[in-house]
Order: C-alpha cells, then sequence, then structure tokens
C-alpha cells in the first residue's frame, strides 16, 4: 500500500483551498449595490458638501489614483485637494451633479468595474460633462472606489 496517496494536504494548504473556495462561491454584488455609491455621490455633491461626496465614495489610501485630463492624482489626499481647487477655489460654487447611462460590471464578488457619463451644471448655468471608468473593490465591508478614470466631452 502506498502511503503517499493516503496523507492529507499539509494544513497550510488546507486553510488556503478554504479560503479561495469560500471566495469563489461567495454571492457576486448586486448591480444597485454599485450604482448606490454613486448616488450617495450625487447628494452629496448636490447638498453642497464636498468631504462627504469624496468619503462617500472613494479609498482613504494612498493606492487610490485617479486618471483625468492627462494628469495621474495618487492618494485620497490628493484627490481631495485636487476636488477642492477645481470646484471651490475662488469661491466657486459646486453646482448639480447628475449620473446616466450606468454600465455596472461584477467582475468578482469583491470586484467590479462602472462605466457611466457624468454631468455638471455650475450655478451659472454653464454645463459641463463626460464619461468616467471606476474600478471599485470591496473593502471593509464597503464598495469604493480604487481608481478613476474620467474624461470631460468638452462641449454641453
Amino acid at each position: 500500500m502506498n502511503l503517499a496517496l493516503r496523507r492529507s494536504p499539509p494544513r497550510g494548504a488546507q486553510a488556503l483551498l478554504a479560503t479561495v473556495l469560500a471566495a469563489a462561491c461567495a454571492a457576486p454584488p448586486a448591480p444597485e449595490e454599485l450604482t448606490a455609491v454613486l448616488y450617495a455621490q450625487q447628494e452629496a455633491w448636490n447638498a453642497g458638501d464636498l468631504e462627504a461626496f469624496v468619503e462617500h465614495g472613494y479609498w482613504r489610501s494612498e493606492g487610490l489614483t485617479f486618471f483625468s485630463g492627462g494628469a495621474v492624482t495618487r492618494g485620497f489626499g490628493p484627490l481631495l485637494e485636487r476636488y477642492e481647487r477645481r470646484y471651490l477655489g475662488g469661491g466657486a460654487a459646486m453646482g448639480e451633479l447628475s449620473f446616466s447611462e450606468l454600465e455596472p460590471l461584477v467582475l468578482s464578488a469583491d470586484s467590479a468595474v462602472l462605466r457611466g457619463r457624468w454631468r455638471l451644471v455650475f450655478a451659472d448655468g454653464e454645463p459641463a460633462g463626460g464619461l468616467f471608468t471606476l474600478l471599485l473593490r470591496k473593502l471593509g465591508g464597503r464598495w469604493l472606489i480604487v481608481h478613476d478614470h474620467t474624461s470631460s466631452d468638452g462641449q454641453p
């Protein structure tokens, strides 16, 4: 009798296998869980609360990335500063934000892509808008944006 065939895998391998199987069996998120992140951000923005807008959606980490206008912003703090300069600088009003054409794509139980269109109408009535692609991860029980690539239409 060959004893090598009867041996159990090492305990570490058993734990790893159990973890992999649990992750594989975890239920994927409903699309509404992903779009809820943006709707919470939209509500905060339209209430004039820029900090809540960033806090509701973005990963509070130096690993966060934001690509827009040919520039790369890395980290939560620099992202908040970028938004403050762009949308609060010189006493500017934030305007009215809306999202549309949302396309959630679930990659796994803890990662997803969310594509869509943004539109912002400033207090003076001037519109802006564009497209975005977001990479979201479920971290600490919350869906958070870990990467944001946003473009501007350059037209209303």
